[in-house]
């Protein structure tokens, strides 16, 4: 270690450039929040928390932005699927009982 340093040439502000794109805040997280994102990183081996943070964000304002319209679609299209294999199941249960109430009345018929 050198017993003095010349910061002559030194610059303020970060080390590195901010990308246009992004903007440099001060923002105020649980420390339960942080710790849960820092151990996602570690356990993958990429990335950075910082970039994980956003990433949900973005994700969960996509999620948000959905059309009333397409989630009105999507809800009736999973509800008629739904009752269309319900009716599936009926149909074939009645059909079943039908040709086995026919073959009793045929033996019935025959008996008699």
């Amino acid at each position: 270690m050198k017993n003095e340093y010349d910061f002559s040439k030194g610059k303020r502000g970060a080390v590195s450039k901010i990308p246009k794109r992004k903007k440099r805040i001060t923002i105020r997280l649980d420390n339960d929040v942080i710790t849960w994102f820092r151990k996602q990183v570690e356990s993958t081996g990429k990335g950075n928390y910082q970039t994980m943070i956003n990433d949900t964000l973005r994700d969960y304002i996509k999620a948000k932005d959905t059309k009333l319209e397409e989630t009105i679609r999507r809800i009736i299209s999973e509800e008629l699927e739904k009752v269309i294999q319900k009716n599936m199941r009926v149909s074939y249960k009645s059909s079943y009982i039908g040709k086995r109430n026919s073959k009793l009345s045929k033996l019935h018929e025959n008996k008699t």
